[in-house]
């Protein structure tokens, strides 16, 4: 057993020892059904039970997240300065232009969270995927977190354990006003924006950074991309009033759907007009060919042995899924060690684990995604077995159960470790769990507050 899962155990008894602790679960339930955890008009789920990390598999998670994120600096500054290394990726001609466009601060790579799949019995880890400004999740930690930590089970427990929750806004709203002051352009008293397509944005979450910026003296704002217009000198928004810079939450596949609808934010940038915090560099890092990418020779030329070495160590096998890259019929015939998943999506959209698939649906699947049959490539990629935490279901129905009906045994979910990197820096830990092979809230999934347990 891990030292993680012991530290579990170890908090499951201290539930045990105050009769499951039925109040502060119902007490956590009420918080998280009032709070701002709020996806896509739903209040999250979540676990009573946090994800607990010891010295040893935090240290690891840490040197696995800025070791990537070093790695990744390198493959966007090849990009950008060799014509040649381009070749090896397969864009759209808009999105060429938009990673080529001036970025005009230091930060090449200013905020990231990388998906893993972390073995805590080996520490062998595993990435799931690398996300760019379009990632989420630290409102939900923030929120569990809270809901918890006034339990009576919380509290005995750091009675005995040094405990360090997440911070996760007050860092990266710092580390954002650095980069703003790097920023070539820069101007006394700047205001800036949140900017996402809201109706796909985790909008709730914008809002509350909105506070932190203003706590540091800086209005910030939340705002549709779609209302930008470029005035020939200044970025505004629909109120007429100038934006200096912007922290981008859009995923670069959105600016593509909404092309027309986003060049007042384009010519802005192409006209470096507006600090775009990050860049649209930050694509290479979001679309999945980049696991691909990492071992082509053309990339490895230019790492290190040790970093060669890295990639081959924790990035699974990933192919294009079409008849010049990969056997069909082997894939077809092995359907237990692979997952499908587009190219560029979000949100585990069109993701299928051949696991959860009988072989008519996988060779269904096959059929329908292979050769970009579906109008826009597919991968096929090595499936990692994700570790099993004991934890609690979400306690979705507890207000109509009687404290003797609610579950305290708990179940085995499977872990996704997502490592919050504030340019480069490993800030935290956001924690996915499902009983399914593919980890999502929409199939079943749930987050949990994640704690590093100091020793």
């Amino acid at each position: 057993m891990s030292s993680n899962a012991r530290l579990t155990e170890e908090y499951f008894a201290t539930m045990a020892s105050l009769n499951g602790d039925l109040p502060g679960r119902r007490a956590a339930f009420d918080y998280m059904k009032n709070s701002t955890a709020i996806v896509h008009h739903q209040v999250v789920a979540c676990s009573f039970v946090p994800r607990l990390f010891d010295d040893e598999s935090w240290g690891a998670l840490r040197n696995i997240a800025e070791t990537t994120h070093r790695i990744l600096v390198k493959v966007i500054e090849h990009y950008l300065a060799d014509p040649e290394y381009r070749s090896i990726f397969h864009f759209d001609k808009r999105l060429e232009e938009l990673i080529l466009l001036p970025r005009g601060y230091d930060a090449v790579l200013p905020f990231a969270r990388i998906d893993t799949f972390l073995n805590e019995d080996t520490l062998e880890c595993g990435f799931c995927e690398f996300n760019g400004d379009g990632s989420a999740g630290m409102n939900e930690n923030r929120e569990i977190t809270h809901s918890i930590e006034n339990s009576a089970s919380y509290q005995a427990f750091a009675k005995t354990h040094e405990l360090e929750q997440c911070e996760l806004f007050r860092s990266w709203v710092d580390e954002f006003i650095k980069i703003y002051n790097s920023y070539e352009r820069k101007v006394d008293s700047p205001r800036f924006a949140i900017c996402d397509y809201l109706n796909r944005g985790v909008v709730d979450e914008f809002h509350i950074f909105c506070k932190y910026f203003a706590e540091r003296g800086y209005e910030c704002v939340v705002r549709d991309v779609r209302e930008l217009e470029w005035d020939g000198e200044r970025l505004r928004d629909a109120q007429g009033l100038p934006i200096d810079a912007i922290w981008r939450r859009s995923v670069t596949n959105d600016v593509l759907d909404y092309w027309d609808e986003s060049q007042g934010l384009i010519d802005a940038v192409r006209n470096q007009g507006v600090a775009l915090i990050g860049s649209f560099q930050g694509h290479l890092v979001h679309d999945k060919q980049i696991f691909d990418a990492l071992y082509h020779p053309k990339t490895q030329s230019f790492l290190t042995s040790e970093e060669n070495a890295f990639v081959a160590a924790h990035v699974p096998q990933t192919k294009f899924l079409d008849a010049e890259h990969v056997d069909l019929d082997e894939i077809r015939a092995s359907k237990d060690k692979w997952i499908i998943k587009p190219t560029d999506a979000y949100g585990a959209q069109d993701v299928y684990a051949g696991q959860s698939c009988t072989q008519e649906e996988w060779d269904a699947l096959i059929e329908r995604f292979a050769n970009a049959k579906a109008g826009a490539p597919f991968l096929v990629q090595r499936f990692i077995t994700p570790y099993k935490t004991h934890t609690l279901r979400p306690d979705a129905d507890i207000e109509e159960l009687a404290d003797s009906e609610i579950d305290t045994n708990g179940a085995y979910y499977n872990n996704l470790n997502g490592l919050y990197l504030y340019n480069g820096r490993f800030q935290g830990i956001f924690s996915r769990l499902g009983p399914h092979a593919t980890i999502s809230k929409q199939n079943e999934g749930m987050t949990a507050a994640t704690i590093h347990v100091c020793e």
